[in-house]
């Protein structure tokens, strides 16, 4: 896995790789940034004698970002109950749609895949702390459970049961696969609708089972509930769109899927994330978070 004393350089080619862990561990870019931070804080306080006698700084680095990760996550529920209204976990720009940057901001290091789904990340978000370290570092980022043990603090085989216990989660929430072009073509319609306030054509794109969940923080209007039922979610957005004149709707991706990303003025106020399933729209996941767009601006 290296060879000792290999260095600075090799610690800090390693951050993007962190990031990446960090996010889907905790489905924020804040709080993955801040535990990214505190791994190498940890590690540069190491006396130079003991960084030589690390084989592989990058497995140190993922083994104490891992451990703050789950720290974070065991203080994460309370401060969840304390959220006004709902937690969304932050939504995700495509690089290429945001421009030309320095890349510096976290969001830019992200790889855009299935694990960053928002759907994907809302199943993350119901398991245990450590259910959701043990799955995500073996069936996303392949560690070995030897290692992750040494993160929990558990046998790797009990790791291996966490993993387990996760995985069925993922498989029963797991909507049918709906390929990319249907699914990009649904939420087209969706904006086409929504802009001409044409709740009959929303009724028909939405599944009348559809669930519509906002993420305001309290700094900013949201509905405090998910709303169900494809009809009552035609009607809100409906209203939506005639108390905000001048609202622009943008196709955009949103953690690597279809999305749309409605501005006013120049200004992002919502970035929604959707689930197609069988040509039907069954989620809807809007953040309106101001916090939370910090990457979808520019």
């Amino acid at each position: 896995m290296g060879t000792a004393g290999t260095g600075t350089d090799e610690t800090v080619g390693e951050r993007r790789r962190l990031i990446n862990v960090a996010y889907r561990l905790l489905g924020s870019l804040t709080e993955a940034e801040d535990a990214v931070q505190e791994a190498y804080a940890r590690w540069y306080a190491l006396p130079p004698s003991r960084q030589d006698e690390i084989v592989s700084p990058g497995a140190w680095l993922t083994t104490v970002t891992g451990r703050v990760c789950l720290d974070v996550l065991g203080s994460a529920r309370a401060r969840r109950e304390r959220y006004v209204g709902a937690w969304l976990p932050d939504p995700l720009p495509d690089h290429a749609e945001r421009g030309p940057g320095p890349g510096t901001d976290p969001a830019d290091q992200m790889v855009l895949d299935e694990s960053v789904a928002m759907a994907f990340l809302v199943v993350l978000e119901s398991m245990t702390p450590a259910e959701r370290v043990a799955f995500v570092l073996h069936d996303v980022f392949r560690y070995p459970f030897a290692e992750i043990a040494g993160i929990l603090g558990r046998t790797p085989a009990a790791c291996k049961q966490l993993a387990a216990s996760a995985r069925r989660r993922v498989r029963a929430a797991r909507a049918p696969a709906t390929a990319a072009a249907v699914r990009a073509d649904v939420v087209r319609q969706v904006k086409e609708a929504w802009e001409a306030k044409d709740i009959a054509a929303l009724v028909d794109l939405l599944d009348p089972a559809a669930v519509m969940t906002a993420d305001g923080g309290g700094n900013a209007g949201a509905a405090p509930r998910p709303i169900e039922g494809g009809a009552r979610i035609a009607r809100y957005m409906a209203a939506i769109a005639h108390k905000a004149p001048g609202l622009e709707l943008l196709e955009r991706s949103v953690n690597g899927a279809p999305g749309l990303v409605a501005r006013r003025c120049g200004a992002v106020l919502t970035v929604a994330a959707f689930e197609v399933a069988e040509g039907r729209v069954t989620r809807i996941w809007a953040v309106r978070n101001p916090e939370k767009l910090r990457p979808w601006i520019g």
